[in-house]
């Protein structure tokens, strides 16, 4: 069992920056592939970034280039470094971990954390 709590969430203006953070409980935080997704008002929830276990990364296009993946194994925590805000990156974002094992998946969410990008 993987228990996620999201931080970092706030408003801010177009251009400016923020860091989210997913800090992790449980066991074998190394072996998850983490990834952040993001969901807006009457929209699907999309995946925004992901980082693998071995420290491989992939963005949304409209991301790339402005956000940030990492991990910190020894932190149990995950980061999003978001930086030149736009208003469509208003959202509410989680922090999902997913890792399977013979075949049995393993899929935690967080809570989510609300970021709004407003002037």
């Amino acid at each position: 069992q993987v228990q996620l709590v999201e931080s970092g969430g706030g408003l801010v203006q177009p251009g400016e920056s923020l860091r989210l953070s997913c800090a992790a409980s449980g066991t074998f935080f190394n072996m998850y592939t983490m990834g952040w997704y993001r969901q807006a008002p009457g929209k699907q929830r999309e995946l925004a970034a992901a980082i693998t276990s071995g420290g491989s990364t992939n963005y949304v296009d409209s991301v790339k280039g402005r956000f940030t993946i990492s991990r910190d194994n020894a932190k149990n925590t995950v980061y999003l470094q978001m930086n030149n805000l736009k208003p469509e990156d208003t959202a509410v974002y989680y922090c999902n971990a997913y890792r399977s094992n013979f075949g049995k998946p393993y899929n935690y969410w967080g809570q989510g954390t609300q970021v709004t990008v407003s002037s």
